[in-house]
């Protein structure tokens, strides 16, 4: 069997820890068989002269700007067929000016009440799916608590019960805001998780399968759970 191969790019703001997250992935990707190529530059999506041949792509960068020259060859590689998975603000408030990018993975935050230090809840939503598989149904964060931009065709797999904290989306009423969805853009499968706002709350008990097994599902590597 062909050995998988990924590549993590990491950067940004550093408040979101993108070098201790990235190596949380490598690790992981690494004890599963995965051959992980690790970058700093997001030149590495447009130097890399094979880029859809990897089967997995794993962005870790907040904010910041991309260009054409950068975006466009990973935006192709997806469509292709190559997966691409990640967390919070690392996968999914990234390049805030790049409409392409957010309809790819689905979503773009835009608020986080109560911002670090909420205490609220995670719920499992669809218990069958591959990624959520062996998960608890419910569980606590303390945290940022994302509230974001969603795309409607979406597959949801966990929510978080809005509002916890005070801000001014509170008079719309209670609703479950996605935390945790997957999607296809073009041929590649999407897998993202609005958790890990540092790399201790990746590393939770509870959480890190869950990006574990979106970052295997995104790579067609259910197998090697």
């Amino acid at each position: 069997m062909n050995t998988r191969t990924a590549l993590i790019v990491w950067g940004g703001w550093d408040g979101h820890e993108p070098k201790q997250i990235a190596e949380i992935f490598n690790r992981e990707l690494s004890n599963r068989g995965f051959s992980v190529t690790v970058s700093d530059s997001l030149d590495a999506f447009k130097d890399c002269p094979d880029l859809k041949s990897f089967d997995l792509i794993v962005p870790v960068w907040t904010m910041g700007e991309i260009s054409g020259e950068q975006l466009n060859p990973m935006l192709d590689a997806v469509k292709s067929g190559v997966g691409i998975a990640g967390c919070h603000g690392g996968m999914c408030d990234s390049f805030r000016a790049q409409t392409e990018y957010q309809f790819m993975t689905g979503g773009q935050w835009v608020a986080h009440p109560g911002n670090d230090g909420t205490e609220y809840v995670v719920r499992i939503t669809d218990p069958n799916h591959f990624i959520t598989q062996g998960a608890p149904i419910e569980f606590k964060v303390k945290s940022e608590q994302y509230y974001m931009h969603v795309d409607p065709s979406n597959k949801v797999l966990a929510t978080t019960p809005f509002p916890v904290a005070d801000g001014p989306h509170i008079g719309n009423g209670a609703f479950e805001m996605p935390v945790i969805w997957t999607r296809y853009y073009g041929k590649g499968r999407v897998a993202y998780n609005s958790l890990g706002h540092h790399a201790d709350i990746v590393a939770q008990a509870e959480i890190l399968p869950l990006m574990v097994r979106g970052l295997l599902w995104a790579a067609h590597a259910e197998d090697a759970a």
